[in-house]
C-alpha cells in the first residue's frame, strides 16, 4: 500500500514543464515526439504497447515484450532499460526519480492522457 501511495504522490508532484526541458536535453538526441530517429517517436507513447510505433525497426526483444508504457513501466525503463526488457538496444538511464517522474509526466501530457 505504501509503495502505491508513494507512486501516486510522485506522479502528482511531477512537473511536465520540467519534463519537457529534460526530454529535449536528454532524450532529443535520439528521440522526437513525431519522428522516428535512432529511437522511435514518442507522441502517444503513454498507454501504447512497447514495440508498436509505426515504421520503427525495434529489436526483437522490444517487439516481443508484453510491456505497455505507463507510469510504472516507463519508470522501470528509464531506470534500467536492460532490466525491464533484456536484449533491447537503448543504453541510456535517468538516475534521479524526480527527473524520471517529470519526463513521464511530459510524455503522458503529449499522449493526451
Amino acid at each position: 500500500m505504501l509503495a502505491l501511495a508513494a507512486a501516486v504522490q510522485s506522479a502528482a508532484a511531477a512537473d511536465a514543464a520540467h519534463g519537457q526541458e529534460l526530454y529535449e536535453s536528454r532524450c532529443g538526441g535520439c528521440h522526437s515526439l513525431d519522428a522516428n530517429r535512432v529511437g522511435p517517436a514518442h507522441r502517444g507513447v503513454y498507454g501504447r504497447k512497447a514495440g508498436s510505433a509505426p515504421n520503427f525497426n525495434y529489436s526483437s526483444a522490444v517487439k516481443g515484450s508484453t510491456v505497455v508504457w505507463e507510469e510504472k513501466t516507463l519508470d522501470a525503463w528509464l531506470t534500467n532499460p536492460q532490466a525491464l526488457i533484456p536484449g533491447q538496444r537503448m543504453n541510456f538511464r535517468v538516475a534521479l526519480p524526480q527527473d524520471r517522474a517529470d519526463i513521464i509526466a511530459y510524455l503522458r501530457q503529449q499522449s493526451g492522457k
